[in-house]
């Protein structure tokens, strides 16, 4: 697929799933279909504490198609900035808002519509001043440079044909010294292609996860120092059996080859107080 039609798809995936919120008929990023859902339901359940949802409208929760916690895992400081790419229905922007405090400032950045719709009107209900959710693409973040202090995200870069583009635009908008901590899907080791792309369908339903010796390079040529991928869960070849049988795929077959390689990872890391290693990369903010 070329980028554009992975954007289209992404952003059509999404919207539907905002709207089936709103409708009162539950999300999906997959679409429709028991087995379908049973792959969202697998990856995105379970990730918030009790004591975190209940802070915010049940809405947000609803619309939280994530792999992670990032907000748990970001260490956020009060009166700190922070950008949450790909902020879907903002309970990552609604959560972050309340550990920065009044003085801080949380922006959520998405590209679908509907989920923005969403976004605000769980941030009316919350409540909360300290909040703007901003249109665009996570290629093109809409903010100064050296304007935040840190990034996070949910599940959402690997989603994205041009990875080297948005970690570029990371970069630029923190400040010396910002954070990236974000949770993604990683790849660990390699696989035949076929089979990477069904198991990655299965994850992210329109997934490119990268392999981790990969994401570690593209960060380092971004610019970014003091990178960590930490695996929060391990996909193993149950968790996706339901999803494969659909597909006709035998699952058992392919359990040596899989299983284990895929994860959920808190990727995080920092900008520099000096970025001449990034102005050595020969990478420009619109190269891919």
């Amino acid at each position: 697929m070329s980028a554009e039609s992975i954007n289209e798809v992404v952003k059509k995936k999404y919207g539907q799933a905002a709207l089936k919120v709103t409708t009162g008929s539950g999300a999906s990023c997959c679409g429709s279909g028991s087995a379908l859902e049973t792959c969202s339901d697998s990856i995105t359940s379970n990730l918030y504490e009790q004591s975190q949802t209940s802070e915010i409208p049940s809405d947000a929760v609803l619309a939280s198609l994530g792999c992670g916690n990032p907000t748990a895992l970001a260490n956020l400081s009060p009166g700190e900035t922070v950008l949450d790419l790909g902020s879907g229905g903002g309970i990552d922007v609604l959560l972050s808002a309340k550990r920065v405090g009044p003085a801080g400032r949380a922006y959520g950045l998405d590209m679908t519509d509907e989920m923005l719709a969403l976004a605000r009107e769980n941030q009316r209900r919350a409540g909360l001043e300290n909040v703007e959710f901003l249109k665009g693409e996570i290629e093109d973040i809409p903010l100064p440079d050296n304007s935040l202090d840190v990034i996070i995200s949910n599940c959402v870069i690997n989603l994205s044909a041009h990875k080297d583009r948005v970690l570029r635009e990371a970069f630029r908008v923190l400040k010396p010294g910002g954070r990236f901590a974000v949770s993604d899907i990683v790849v660990r080791g390699e696989m035949p292609v076929e089979i990477r792309r069904n198991v990655e369908l299965w994850i992210g339903c329109v997934a490119g996860a990268l392999e981790e010796s990969e994401y570690r390079r593209k960060l380092a040529a971004a610019g970014f120092e003091a990178i960590d991928i930490e695996p929060t869960r391990v996909y193993r070849t149950e968790d996706a059996r339901q999803f494969l049988t659909c597909e006709g795929i035998d699952a058992a077959a392919i359990a040596p080859v899989v299983d284990g390689k895929f994860m959920s990872a808190f990727v995080c890391a920092k900008k520099p107080y000096s970025s001449s290693c990034h102005q050595s990369d020969g990478g420009g903010l619109g190269g891919h």
